[in-house]
């Protein structure tokens, strides 16, 4: 019998006009050195090509709708990849999961137009930091949560110092060094703070996000949750630029890629939404996810 690939290259005889595929994409981000291909390192975009091209015998792009660093997740990460129409495009989800790693789930594929793109057609990107406040180490907490233990965080002050960073801002001291950017100009959408019991979660939204971006607002945030700086202080060294001053970044693996927004998106909600568990404790003291 022939494999799916001879089968494909023997339908697509004369086939001149793919279809684009559209990917709804969690992974846990802890053994992946980030998002992008790298050569001799093992990434999220390099696993999955690998996998596609196993499928059709040849090499094709998968775009992602952002480069997540090294150690960080996603709940819903989008990208899109071009394939010949033989395919049924939702079957693409069950195609890629029967071969993928464990720690790589397509969540669902559609067949998209070919001007949409994954990258240039989303309008924002959402992400959540979540830290973890008990003094006693949870083991089934611990990949996914910063556990900040050392002394109390106010809330009130973390919402307090988030909220001017909403709107069109120059984040210089918040972009780390290697990016390929040329500015730092970024429109943040929202930011928002909230406890669950032991947990603290801070979701940030943006049309786009600078290199290593959230981590440092994090790493400098907490000083602010303990009292070590003020929240006027936090905002003069955004506002001034003050790159010199931050000088903490946050642990990865308490970030994770949340949602990605799209004027037009053929996903039904409840598969990209709000998908990453957020943990709790309830009155009980047993740990369950929400």
């Amino acid at each position: 019998m022939a494999s799916l690939a001879e089968q494909l290259k023997a339908d697509t005889v004369g086939w001149t006009k793919p279809q684009r595929v559209a990917l709804v994409i969690q992974y846990i981000g802890t053994r992946f050195h980030g998002w992008q291909r790298q050569p001799q390192q093992r990434t999220v975009q390099g696993e999955i090509e690998a996998v596609i091209e196993m499928v059709l015998g040849y090499f094709v792009t998968l775009h992602g709708a952002g480069r997540t660093d090294a150690g960080v997740h996603a709940a819903a990460q989008v990208a899109h990849f071009d394939a010949p129409t033989t395919i049924p495009a939702h079957r693409w989800a069950s195609i890629l999961n029967h071969r993928l790693s464990a720690d790589i789930v397509i969540r669902a594929s559609a067949q998209v137009s070919n001007t949409w793109h994954a990258q240039f057609s989303a309008q924002w990107r959402r992400y959540r930091y979540s830290l973890y406040t008990d003094p006693c180490p949870n083991l089934f907490v611990q990949p996914y949560t910063w556990h900040y233990y050392y002394e109390p965080l106010d809330v009130e002050r973390l919402q307090a110092a988030l909220a001017p960073l909403v709107g069109h801002h120059d984040l210089t001291a918040f972009h780390r060094a290697g990016s390929g950017r040329g500015h730092s100009r970024v429109e943040v959408q929202a930011a928002d703070c909230y406890r669950q019991e032991s947990f603290i979660h801070v979701e940030l939204q943006a049309s786009g996000f600078l290199y290593g971006m959230v981590r440092l607002i994090m790493g400098l945030l907490v000083d602010v949750g303990c009292g070590s700086l003020t929240v006027d202080a936090f905002t003069q060294i955004w506002q001034r630029q003050q790159r010199e001053r931050v000088k903490y970044s946050a642990p990865a693996h308490g970030l994770c890629l949340l949602r990605v927004g799209y004027p037009e998106f053929p996903f039904a909600s409840h598969l990209w939404f709000d998908t990453q568990p957020r943990f709790c404790f309830a009155a009980t003291t047993d740990l369950v996810a929400v």
